[in-house]
């Protein structure tokens, strides 16, 4: 069983995305803005990444933060976002895409799914702010996409349990059910004994000083006062024990970067 089980691991830089291949994750997500719950990265921050690493790269193909119902303009973007992930190497996309009423819009979805043939295809966790799971879990095999993200509807995968074990079970073996939301060495085991996910998805990156030694403390260029001498980085040993948990293999090797 412990075999079957693969962790994908969100990251933002070539650094953390080189850590979480050492510490043995499986996969990685690549995103930027992953403070406003991740954005599309630029064409250059991918090409690094690949260059780094040999494990899974699925990138996010997200125009923005806030809600998943897109204009025309954006979902243009995410096209083209799309078939530059594809020309750069990437293994799989990662996107979401809502109808105003909450349904999920198949038909721009499909449209997805096509131009990303035949990379990996995943609908993130815009799915957990769907009217109804259990309608958006069939809509969203009926597209082709391979695996959903959820935490059950609710802010912590823990919380989200028994959901998450009924969706499982409703998606048989049409497509993947990764379990994703406030993942944890701690609570690994028991999320995925309680849902029956055999895919986690982490976001366990760690808030580090900025090395600056001059800062003007007097204005904040975002949306948060401070956060420009800070950021979140991935560590190796964070990674190799959370795959631990999830997997009983607690003494891994290393894994060497390209």
């Amino acid at each position: 069983m412990n075999k079957q089980i693969s962790v994908e691991i969100c990251v933002d830089s070539s650094a953390s995305a080189v850590a979480a291949q050492c510490g043995g994750a499986h996969r990685v997500e690549l995103c930027s803005s992953l403070a406003e719950g991740g954005t599309t990265p630029s064409l250059g921050l991918i090409e690094s990444v690949r260059r780094k690493i040999g494990i899974g790269l699925h990138v996010i193909i997200r125009p923005r933060a806030g809600d998943f119902r897109y204009d025309a303009g954006e979902f243009e973007s995410m096209k083209r976002d799309v078939l530059i992930a594809k020309q750069l190497g990437a293994d799989g996309v990662v996107f979401g895409i809502l109808e105003e009423d909450g349904q999920i819009d198949t038909a721009r979805a499909r449209q997805l799914v096509e131009l990303a043939t035949p990379l990996s295809t995943t609908f993130h966790r815009a799915f957990d702010m769907s009217s109804d799971l259990n309608q958006a879990l069939e809509d969203i095999i009926s597209i082709g996409i391979d695996r959903v993200l959820t935490s059950g509807g609710e802010q912590r995968a823990e919380d989200g349990m028994s959901v998450v074990a009924k969706l499982v079970t409703a998606a048989k073996d049409r497509i993947a059910v990764m379990v994703g939301g406030g993942i944890r060495e701690a609570n690994v085991r028991r999320i995925l004994a309680g849902t029956g996910a055999r895919e986690i998805h982490a976001n366990i990156g760690r808030t580090v000083p900025s090395p600056m030694r001059f800062r003007n403390n007097k204005i904040s260029l975002g949306s948060v006062k401070g956060r420009e001498y800070q950021r979140v980085v991935v560590s190796e040993d964070q990674v190799c024990r959370l795959v631990g948990a999830a997997t009983g293999k607690f003494n891994l090797a290393p894994t060497t970067a390209r």
